[in-house]
């Protein structure tokens, strides 16, 4: 699963409690990983995922935890390394850096970036935390931050390399940039249908293979809306009104149509990007998607516009223990 800390109704310390709560559960049922998000809007409680990920981390032992996604072009690449393999070293190797360039533009003002040079400053950012992760002393030059001369930049990592992988939301540049860079992928699927993603998921691993210096093996994760109750009617009857107070104030920003339950319907049906049903309709689906894009790991965003604690930790708890064990035996 993967979160923003949706405030909803609570105030921003409570859902960062929440937050912990999930994630303790979702290590508890079986999950396998957890995604926490960044956001500077006071509709989300996470600004700074990089201190809720350190806390969970602390009160977990087996799952991974990530940023999802660390904004890459507004942060400083050395600082962001140092925080990851902090983390990397406290858990022994379950944290993730997962790197994009979000899907709001408010931290590009809050850090003094320009929207002028959206594509340049990721271009850079992204190759300077791959060399840090290459050697302990670096000497670098770019335009975006002082240069390094043979700086030595500490703690290194649990392992040979820190886990950073490439968040897209379907840019064909972006997946070609992931492979050739040798990286995993997380596809952000929100609208339309997945199976449309074949192509570029194929992008990614025929340029994958093309990679002189790959940081690891070609890793696709597939991330979406999901919510999980006891039958299909009443996940989505639940989930509806979350979903709608979301949409709503995001397409007022962005002046898209505004959405209804028709709409929400389309997509929450079979081959639709929401996952919203009864635990073998879900997993029969995810088995069906997996067909088509071969993907490694589907997340869901489960908490819209403040989804009370109650019903978002039962919703962990069938993804846990009735859709992960039977996507598992079906795909081996």
């Amino acid at each position: 699963m993967y979160t923003f800390g949706d405030v909803g109704d609570s105030s921003p310390g409570q859902r960062i409690r929440d937050v912990l709560e999930r994630v303790r559960l979702a290590e508890e049922v079986g999950l396998d990983y957890v995604g926490i998000g960044e956001h500077h809007r006071p509709d989300y409680a996470i600004s700074s995922p990089s201190t809720v990920i350190a806390a969970a981390l602390a009160q977990t032992s087996r799952i991974t935890v990530g940023s999802a996604v660390t904004v890459l072009s507004t942060e400083d690449p050395v600082r962001v390394y140092q925080q990851f393999t902090t983390m990397d070293l406290l858990s022994e190797g379950r944290v993730e850096l997962l790197a994009g360039r979000g899907s709001f533009i408010e931290s590009y003002p809050l850090f003094g970036a320009s929207l002028q040079d959206y594509d340049e400053l990721y271009d850079e950012k992204i190759q300077l935390l791959l060399r840090l992760d290459q050697a302990e002393r670096i000497t670098w030059q770019g335009r975006f931050r002082p240069a390094l001369d043979d700086a030595l930049v500490l703690p290194r990592p649990h392992g040979e390399h820190l886990r950073i992988a490439v968040a897209t939301g379907g840019n064909p540049q972006s997946s070609v940039r992931a492979g050739l860079l040798g990286l995993p992928i997380s596809y952000a699927i929100i609208g339309g249908q997945p199976a449309q993603f074949a192509p570029l998921v194929d992008l990614y691993r025929r340029a994958h293979a093309q990679a002189e210096h790959p940081v690891s093996a070609p890793f696709v994760s597939v991330a979406g809306m999901g919510f999980l109750a006891d039958d299909d009617k009443g996940a989505r009857d639940l989930f509806y009104p979350y979903w709608l107070e979301s949409m709503r104030r995001i397409s007022s920003e962005r002046g898209f149509p505004m959405p209804n339950r028709i709409s929400y319907e389309s997509q929450a049906a079979r081959g639709g990007a929401y996952f919203v049903g009864a635990p073998e309709q879900v997993a029969e689906r995810i088995v069906a998607l997996h067909g088509v894009l071969q993907h490694d790991r589907q997340s869901f965003q489960m908490d819209l516009s403040g989804v009370p604690q109650a019903e978002s930790l039962r919703s962990i708890e069938l993804l846990g223990t009735r859709v992960a064990p039977l996507v598992r035996e079906a795909l081996g």
